[in-house]
């Protein structure tokens, strides 16, 4: 038994040391990484950005009804997207349906099939206020759209501007939208945060399946040698009969950092490794709920693509709109009309008057949602809670919440201006929140609404990951080098490295 013991003892430190030479340099990345982070995210095209940067909607131009539109399309059912907007000087129907995307001119009801560069550009020049354009690329992906969101989008047309914040814009080449844009700062920036953090590299993020069995098995590899590591801390640890000095840590320098500060932080860099890990679902633990299609159609009440509309009373009720969303919601038809500012008004799409929706209505309409299950609890959220709130973006407050009694217990969340599902949470989401969200950005709005409190808060304990991190970088490659040097010297007084040639 005892020699059982020792035998497991010396592989545990074996597998430390080996595991923390190979992992300590990720640890380090990881930890400065995920403080660049915490201030500037990786780039996107925000909902606010993108209502300011529209041009007003000009109802002269828009000939083409909104049924008309639909038909023009194609599509055979009300579509889960439905928009009108301004795209080069001129208006177009938007209309997404599954994983289908249309642009229809609003002039002639013709669709749109592709965006060349000369358009794009001018859609850019929009976009950014009449900036001058440095290059025009067509591009398939680059470091900035690799994500798999942009798939429907590809190839993209790339227009650097010529300002001075080294702005590129990104022009879907199938509806023209702006999807992506980023600063010479927010690049600068990412490739010491986003990039490093979540391994983020073109050449690997491609392939989605590819860059998740990286994140899995780097993090994985971290989690064994982290707890190893708190294993051997606490082994190594004397609190009653200390060693010599009334020490707690037989180490010295470097070696003793890594081992209190392993002991102080060990927990926190292992949640930190284990919730990193599970942000890419391994092994698919958690089945992520989003509303169905069938369910959003039986919600709108509406399954035929049709859609009746006054365009002069319209016209005159949406002076200075940027956007315009076609809804559906039990039956009624609605129009959701956004302004620069990001302000929404809905209306009734026949009479142009505002069309208040009430709380008991909307709550009665989510029964749709799911027919055949009983609601155990609706109520309106006027703050955040630890389920709905923002973190860099804002939630949308007031928000309804109606809890299902399904097997999964699924809530739904309503936005009670607009009527629309904004989401769904099933059981497992909610695990996830806490075993991903929670121990990996601290995120309880307590702390989030309590700035500087939350940076204090990670930045300590990012400081004592990087203790532990840099330590074990010093540790093993004093380890290697002490290694190789004495590799060397027994080749040289080796019998075979002194004998002479034949």
């Amino acid at each position: 038994m005892k020699r059982a013991l020792k035998i497991g003892r010396k592989w545990l430190y074996i597998g430390h040391r080996w595991l923390g030479i190979a992992a300590c340099i990720l640890f380090v990345a990881w930890f400065a990484s995920g403080l660049v982070m915490m201030y500037v995210p990786y780039p996107s095209v925000t909902e606010r950005e993108r209502l300011s940067a529209l041009e007003t909607i000009e109802w002269a131009q828009v000939r083409v009804d909104p049924t008309s539109a639909l038909k023009a399309s194609g599509v055979t059912a009300f579509p889960t997207q439905f928009r009108l907007q301004m795209m080069a000087g001129q208006p177009v129907y938007r209309i997404v349906q599954a994983q289908r995307r249309w642009t229809v001119s609003a002039r002639d009801g013709q669709i749109i099939e592709a965006i060349s560069p000369a358009v794009a550009t001018t859609i850019a020049r929009r976009f950014s206020r009449g900036a001058a354009i440095r290059e025009v690329a067509t591009i398939e992906r680059d470091q900035w759209t690799v994500a798999g969101g942009f798939n429907p989008h590809r190839p993209l047309h790339r227009i650097r501007l010529a300002d001075a914040a080294g702005t590129q814009l990104y022009v879907s080449s199938t509806t023209g939208e702006v999807v992506q844009n980023s600063t010479r700062g927010e690049r600068f920036w990412n490739w010491l945060g986003s990039i490093p953090h979540w391994i983020y590299l073109t050449s690997i993020r491609t392939d989605v399946e590819v860059w998740r069995q990286v994140i899995m098995w780097t993090s994985g590899g971290g989690i064994i040698g982290a707890v190893t590591g708190v294993w051997i801390g606490i082994l190594r640890l004397r609190l009653k009969r200390r060693y010599h000095g009334h020490e707690v840590s037989p180490y010295q320098g470097w070696m003793k950092w890594h081992h209190i500060g392993g002991l102080i932080t060990g927990l926190i860099l292992t949640t930190w490794i284990f919730s990193g890990w599970l942000s890419v679902n391994p092994f698919n633990w958690f089945a992520r709920s989003s509303p169905d299609t069938p369910a959003l159609v039986r919600y709108a009440g509406q399954r035929e693509p049709l859609f009746e509309i006054n365009f002069p009373r319209l016209r005159a009720a949406t002076e200075g709109a940027r956007d315009v969303r076609f809804v559906w919601v039990d039956g009624r038809a609605l129009v959701v009309v956004s302004g620069a500012d990001g302000s929404r008004t809905l209306l009734d799409s026949r009479t142009a008057a505002p069309a208040g929706l009430t709380d008991p209505d909307l709550f009665h309409n989510a029964r749709s949602l799911m027919p055949d299950r009983r609601v155990i609890s609706a109520a309106r959220l006027t703050e955040e809670d630890i389920y709905w709130y923002g973190h860099h973006s804002d939630a949308v407050l007031p928000v309804l919440r109606v809890q299902f009694d399904d097997p999964p217990a699924t809530w739904f969340h309503i936005d009670p201006l607009t009527g629309q599902v904004l989401g769904s949470l099933n059981r497992s989401d909610r695990t996830e929140r806490w075993l991903f969200n929670f121990l990996h950005d601290f995120d309880l709005p307590v702390l989030l609404h309590s700035r500087p409190v939350w940076d204090i808060l990670v930045w300590a304990l990012s400081a004592g990951g990087l203790i532990i991190s840099v330590s074990g970088v010093v540790i093993g490659w004093r380890r290697l080098k002490y290694k190789t040097v004495h590799a060397r010297r027994r080749r040289r007084r080796s019998p075979v490295a002194q004998r002479p040639n034949s």
